[in-house]
């Protein structure tokens, strides 16, 4: 069985692979991509796999771009965050969904599904329900979408953190995440290669990169003070380890960002 993965997060695709590794030892991961660009550029190029396993938001788009523009013939398992509410479209045969974080029952039983309807996947009634799903999700799906969940390690587990729990993102060595409540603030790993990737997932009416070493959240903080010299300290909820320091080329910036809302 060749299987493609298209999703976004390191994390959450390594953690996938592990899982179909386990669950379906004989089959073969044929690439795992994280962007509607890069995806479209694979089918150009490359057979249509058995199997694809797809999340709903990727760093430049949706997946339903890409079953739209692209002539893809087999069944597709989704995975997303979103509530059974909204998915209930999902709900067709030779079409699967699976909820964040991913369970392993349940990826096993999106696999027995997946075999038992195996043959409808080729016939028009199948190209009809995919078309009449994607149709339906895209009308569901408001754009811009911004991620609003991000995955970092913590102890030998990975787990999810909501946008509303990010103090900050910060570089040191590696790119960290620093959660904020009272009492509990967690500064963890993510796989991340760079603030700049960061920034481009998420809302800037909630997040400022404030320097080349961190993005705050509006939320998460507590004051700031203006130097003599124009430059601005932040204070964030909990605290952080180095200074945060806007420049004073960006405070002007800043001060509109931060009265906004």
């Amino acid at each position: 069985m060749q299987i493609l993965i298209i999703e976004d997060e390191p994390l959450v695709a390594k953690n996938l692979e592990n899982l179909v590794h386990e669950l379906e030892p004989n089959a073969n991961i044929v690439a795992t991509i994280g962007s509607v660009k890069e995806t479209l550029t694979w089918f150009r190029v490359h057979s249509t796999p058995d199997l694809v396993l797809s999340d709903i938001q990727l760093s430049d788009g949706v997946s339903f771009d890409i079953f739209q523009e692209a002539d893809i013939n087999c069944p597709i398992i989704f995975t997303t965050a979103y509530d059974e509410y909204a998915i209930r479209a999902f709900k067709l045969n030779s079409i699967d969904y699976l909820l964040k974080p991913i369970d392993k029952s349940e990826l096993t039983c999106a696999f027995e599904k997946f075999r038992r309807n195996s043959h409808v996947a080729k016939s028009d009634t199948y190209q009809e329900q995919l078309e009449n799903l994607l149709s339906d999700l895209k009308n569901r799906t408001a754009t811009p979408k911004y991620k609003t969940r991000f995955t970092a390690h913590h102890h030998r587990s990975i787990v999810a953190v909501p946008d509303t729990k990010v103090a900050c993102f910060y570089r040191d060595e590696v790119i960290w995440l620093q959660t904020f409540s009272v009492g509990d603030t967690q500064k963890l790993i993510t796989d991340y290669n760079s603030l700049d990737e960061i920034e481009d997932l998420l809302n800037p009416e909630q997040f400022f990169r404030a320097n080349r070493q961190f993005i705050v959240n509006k939320t998460a903080i507590e004051s700031y003070r203006t130097h003599f010299t124009g430059k601005i300290e932040l204070k964030l909820l909990g605290g952080t380890k180095e200074e945060i320091i806007i420049s004073k080329e960006k405070a002007h910036q800043f001060r509109g960002w931060f009265e906004l809302g």
